[in-house]
């Protein structure tokens, strides 16, 4: 395992998942982890070479006890993923908060990305109902069961309820291989502490992504399911109107901005 030095004497993990093609950079959602994207890496393996790595506070970064999880420091991690990788302008992919992340990286350092898939990225106005305190994805997490007998207990428990119902076997698998330690009485307990991932759910408005949106240049796509139960779409406004006009954030001409359940692309 490699390790990137980011800020605030944080260090993570950077994975090699191998493939053919242009470099594609996977970032993982928050109380996920880096693994978890190896299945789609291997699934695209054909078209890309697949990397990923582990922010602050998930799976096997090292994080310094007491540290603010400052979104900000999601987009670091990125950045320092991609030098470490000594990555020329790869392709991104991010889930949820990875997708903030890499669109915070592309803010921070113009030209990093030579284009970027979001899936439900939490990129939303500071003046949201969502964007600071309490909100449902914070409350869940602070419920989340950390400790199990063993992995198989564990994969048993998230198989047979949402939201980790849904994912993928290969997924779920890695997910809980990955993202358990190994305690001294046999048991195993989540590496993702879920106050750590509730104070992450409580600041994610906190950041300027939305608002600097226009600073984001390369291409961008933009994907949300079609169902939620947590967050719907009505708590954040298109990135742009349809037509946009010269002051989106893309070529006019080119840009598209589609519903809430199809994509967006800013091209």
């Amino acid at each position: 395992m490699t390790y990137a030095a980011s800020t605030h004497g944080v260090e993570v993990p950077v994975y090699d998942f191998g493939g053919n093609g242009p470099p594609l950079l996977l970032a993982h959602a928050t109380g996920f982890h880096g693994h978890v994207l190896e299945p789609l890496a291997r699934r695209l393996g054909e078209h890309f070479h697949g990397y990923a790595f582990d922010e602050r506070g998930h799976g096997d970064a090292r994080t310094p006890v007491g540290i603010e999880f400052n979104w900000r420091g999601f987009a670091d991690d990125a950045l320092a993923a991609v030098d470490a990788l000594g990555l020329q302008r790869p392709f991104g992919f991010g889930h949820s908060a990875g997708g903030a992340a890499l669109l915070m990286a592309e803010q921070l350092r113009p030209g990093t990305f030579r284009a970027i898939f979001c899936f439900e990225p939490i990129v939303i106005p500071v003046a949201s109902p969502m964007g600071r305190g309490d909100n449902p994805l914070s409350e869940g997490a602070r419920r989340r069961r950390e400790v199990f007998p063993s992995r198989d207990d564990a994969y048993e428990n998230f198989a047979s309820k949402p939201p980790f119902s849904v994912l993928h076997p290969d997924v779920l698998r890695a997910y809980v291989d990955h993202g358990f330690a190994d305690e001294d009485d046999g048991s195993v307990r989540l590496k993702c502490h879920r106050d750590d991932e509730a104070e992450v759910y409580r600041g994610m408005g906190a950041h300027e992504a939305f608002a600097r949106l226009g600073e984001v240049h390369c291409p961008v796509t933009i994907v949300c399911g079609e169902h939620t139960d947590a967050i719907g779409p009505a708590v954040v406004p298109p990135p742009c109107p349809t037509p946009p006009p010269t002051s989106c954030p893309a070529s006019a001409t080119s840009a598209r901005c589609r519903t809430p359940t199809q994509s967006r692309r800013w091209s």
